[in-house]
């Protein structure tokens, strides 16, 4: 599983940095511009392998992030 998180989506660093305590396998990383700024400015949000993860806080976007590894 691949996720990425925009550098400029405030408030994902923190999400990145639970997952990788968490999940130590699995493949996340915080990159530059990933081009999906609609989503970026309105809430928190990850691409897991290509598709795009909204949610309204950070805790809820890695309770969904971690229901998608679970699976």
């Amino acid at each position: 599983m691949k996720i990425r998180f925009c550098e400029n989506n405030k408030g994902a660093g923190k999400v990145l940095k639970k997952l990788k305590e968490n999940h130590p396998a699995v493949d996340a990383k915080r990159k530059g511009c990933i081009k999906k700024c609609g989503p970026c400015k309105k809430e928190l949000f990850a691409v897991i392998d290509g598709e795009t993860v909204k949610a309204e806080t950070g805790e809820k976007l890695y309770d969904k992030i971690t229901e998608m590894i679970k699976k």
